[in-house]
């Protein structure tokens, strides 16, 4: 399970799970449970999982999932041993099963459970501004600040030495030692995962956490949300400037310097030691390497390899990019 705070109601027998899901059952798979549903990585036997995409193929290919939602033209990369649920869109049944085995997971209902710092067992262990909320199942280390009008909302994991703005909304994250999130910030929350639909657009359940690492900075009117189907992780040492969006899925290295107003769109992984300018924008599902420079105002929408330069929309090599603009 990615998300320690959600709670899981499987195993479900896989017939009655593609029928919750009104999925058909064109194999007639009998009595198998399903523990978890997990991305192709991750899952190990009695799991399910999806294959969407050709650009996966290398994780399809050695996935360890009982199960796989997939589509009739990509069945061929799984292994014999998995057995493949065939759908006309896998996006789709795949929120159908996760919202069954985690229904929680859809709704960000702002928490109930809260109550004034001051009457909980931090008041003599934090420091704290006035007006400051925090929920149930709530850990915060020693030497912790909690800025005016902050919400800590139920299931958080905050670690030694750290310090938290004003007007700063966290749930579903585990912050860990030496970490400063300035204010404004907004951690945790649900992602933008929904499929369009004439009437209703499906939203498609969210049941990761954020992480960030020691010694790394959040910046003021940062919005990082929740993994979907794996975490949203930030390394060690990596600094975020303002206003500064992270969507779900996302991975960002260790020592990275994000500068104010860029943007990433979901299940992008970023290296080590990549700085990026200003208002770039990076697509997703991209894979940037280590040891990169991306230019203010950069439009991202292909992989960068190790120790690039890039600039421009769409992003290129920065030689070319200058030579192209002289």
């Amino acid at each position: 399970m990615y998300n320690p705070f959600f709670i899981n109601k499987g195993p479900f027998k896989i017939e009655k799970l593609l029928k919750l899901a009104n999925l058909a059952n064109s194999e007639n798979f009998k009595n198998k449970k399903i523990k978890d549903i997990c991305d192709l990585s991750s899952s190990t036997k009695n799991d399910i999982t999806f294959f969407h995409s050709k650009k996966y193929e290398k994780q399809a290919l050695t996935t360890k999932a009982s199960f796989c939602i997939t589509t009739k033209t990509l069945e061929n990369y799984l292994p014999l041993n998995c057995k493949k649920i065939i759908v006309d869109n896998v996006l789709m049944a795949t929120a159908k099963i996760t919202e069954i085995f985690y229904p929680q997971s859809v709704n960000d209902d702002f928490d109930m459970t809260v109550n004034e710092v001051s009457k909980t067992k931090f008041k003599k262990k934090v420091m704290f501004g006035k007006n400051v909320l925090i929920g149930k199942n709530v850990k915060i280390g020693k030497n912790c600040l909690l800025g005016h009008n902050s919400i800590i909302e139920k299931n958080v994991t905050i670690g030694n030495n750290c310090s938290i703005g004003s007007n700063v909304i966290i749930r579903n994250s585990i912050i860990n030692n030496n970490v400063n999130i300035l204010d404004g910030c907004v951690i945790g929350k649900k992602g933008f995962g929904f499929f369009p639909d004439k009437e209703k657009n499906y939203r498609y359940p969210q049941i990761g956490v954020v992480i960030i690492n020691d010694n790394s900075e959040i910046g003021c009117g940062a919005t990082i949300d929740r993994g979907s189907m794996s975490n949203t992780i930030i390394g060690k040492n990596t600094f975020l400037d303002n206003q500064v969006h992270i969507a779900h899925n996302v991975k960002i290295g260790d020592n990275c310097i994000i500068a104010g107003q860029v943007g990433f769109a979901g299940s992008s992984t970023i290296g080590n030691n990549v700085m990026i300018g200003g208002q770039a924008g990076i697509s997703g599902h991209l894979k940037i390497g280590n040891n990169i420079k991306i230019g203010g105002g950069s439009g991202v929408i292909r992989d960068v390899l190790s120790n690039s330069k890039v600039m421009g929309y769409p992003a290129k090599d920065l030689k070319k990019f200058i030579k192209e603009t002289n």
